[in-house]
């Protein structure tokens, strides 16, 4: 089975020059904030969106940086086929983001077209779990590369990775609950990093198999496991690597023209990151056989200090950077979903709530960031990518068959991107195979947990979310408002 190659090689998004257009934000008064004019103040939504305009080349930055942070697996064949998977999933969310010019991604289709509780189910799955998992998945690849060189010959200790990675967490939420352009110009200079280490390893690849390494090439499939259970964890692994290609659908509200840069971004962005992908395991087994590359435990560093001594060193300096900042755009999505459901009042209140000062989603971005360090605690990198996996092509293939619905429900909703309806069928296929063939060959308890814990949402949607018992909001209402005064946040305009 395969383990995890940590790279980050590619930008999130670029925030300055052709890529973004800043509309300016009103300056806001100079006054004390007390709890009656808290309560009273509400922040426009068109000047939240204002903040922060992405036009196609940001589009195509934030998935292809989304997608590349954390990768796992040495097998070309599944890249390739991961890759073609994620187009056709993308392409399907294309449809849908220029269909339902919504934020939140999955949330806002699966309320079209299914209903509020499954909106719901998502919503909490996703906000609880997925995000802040994700998160510390990223961010956990960050410390393993930041601690190996101050442990030569040996594995780092789990309790300083885990550290360096609460630590980082801690930083990349600090930053974007700070200002959006400090998180703009920390997401530039990383840009730089995954640049040129991506260049770095491709081309010193390319120059070992031009002086006639490529034994490892002819072999690198040799036992490799046929099992479905084995094969659908591998395109857990794979998959995990291209997750990110629903990204934009999350700040659909934010993009310039989604009816056009939305497609453009996928079509250009998903295969870009494919090639990054092939290109980059080539490198590595141009050096390593397949074995070592299932046993290092940080792969780009073996490869430099096979390939580039004595400046192996820029290869762990770069992966450390890069990864840095693929965590802080992670961050950067985290809070949108938490904003769209708190405002359809699937979420408490407070975790829809925009700084006042600063006009960003700081409570969600601090939720998100406390339970990712929360995550970091108990699992390891493969444990949470598995739990991540399941329980998010259960959405996959839900999101796709809600595509499928609503060709014939919605009849009359415009729809600028129309894909054939095989390549959704196709994909709730492909999500049903992957969710169910794991369960099948290995019925591990975290499966069961995972499932436990999805419908657990439902002993909160009935009395809190459908009923909306008067108890639960007059113990929120002082919790909400003290709250509000201690973060300087207020609720968005509806």
């Amino acid at each position: 089975m395969f383990t995890q190659w940590d790279l980050t090689i590619c930008t999130f998004f670029l925030l300055t020059g052709a890529g973004t257009e800043y509309q300016g934000v009103p300056q806001q008064p100079s006054f004390h904030i007390n709890s009656t004019v808290i309560a009273s103040v509400v922040v426009n939504t068109s000047t939240i969106a204002s903040v922060l305009r992405l036009a196609l080349l940001s589009a195509i930055c934030l998935i292809v940086g989304t997608m590349i942070g954390s990768a796992v697996g040495p097998c070309l064949l599944i890249w390739a086929a991961c890759g073609v998977l994620a187009t056709l999933g993308a392409l399907c969310y294309a449809e849908l983001g220029t269909m339902i010019t919504k934020s939140g991604g999955e949330y806002s289709y699966l309320t079209e077209a299914f209903g509020p509780l499954l909106a719901y189910l998502y919503s909490w799955t996703t906000v609880m779990v997925l995000k802040p998992s994700s998160f510390a998945i990223i961010t956990l690849s960050f410390a393993e590369y930041a601690a190996n060189p101050f442990y030569p010959g040996c594995t780092p200790p789990l309790v300083v990775i885990k550290c360096l990675a609460a630590v980082a967490i801690f930083m990349i939420v600090t930053v974007n609950c700070f200002s959006v352009k400090l998180a703009n110009y920390v997401q530039n200079f990383f840009t730089v990093a995954k640049l040129f280490i991506i260049l770095v390893i491709v081309v010193a690849g390319m120059v070992m198999l031009a002086r006639g390494n490529t034994e490892n090439l002819s072999n690198a499939f040799d036992g490799t496991s046929s099992s479905i259970g084995a094969i659908g964890l591998a395109f857990y692994n794979g998959l995990w690597a291209y997750d990110g290609w629903n990204q934009l659908n999350f700040i659909t509200e934010e993009l310039k023209q989604p009816s056009r840069n939305l497609p453009l971004a996928i079509l250009i962005g998903i295969p870009l990151v494919c090639v990054c992908y092939v290109l980059v395991n080539v490198a590595y087994f141009s050096v390593m056989t397949a074995t070592e590359l299932l046993l290092s435990p940080a792969v780009a560093l073996t490869f430099g200090d096979r390939v580039l001594y004595p400046l192996s060193w820029i290869v762990p300096l770069f992966v450390v950077l890069s990864t840095f900042g693929s965590a802080n755009g992670s961050c950067f999505t985290a809070g949108r979903l938490a904003y769209v459901s708190g405002r359809e009042g699937h979420m408490v209140k407070i975790l829809s709530y925009i700084s006042l000062k600063r006009y960003t989603p700081s409570p969600a971005l601090m939720f998100n960031g406390i339970l990712a360090i929360i995550y970091i605690i108990p699992a390891d990198i493969n444990t949470l990518i598995n739990y991540f996996s399941f329980a998010q092509w259960v959405f996959y293939g839900l999101t796709a068959l809600a595509l499928i619905v609503m060709r014939f429900t919605r009849k009359e909703l415009h729809r600028p991107v129309k894909v054939p309806i095989v390549i959704p069928g196709l994909i709730v296929l492909v999500s049903c195979y992957l969710v169910l063939a794991p369960i099948i060959d290995k019925p591990d308890m975290e499966y069961l947990y995972c499932t436990i814990f999805i419908f657990s949402g439902l002993l909160l949607y009935y009395p809190f979310v459908h009923r909306k018992v008067n108890w639960a909001r007059k113990l929120m209402r002082p919790i909400t408002m003290h709250l509000q005064l201690l973060m300087e946040v207020v609720p968005p305009e509806n």
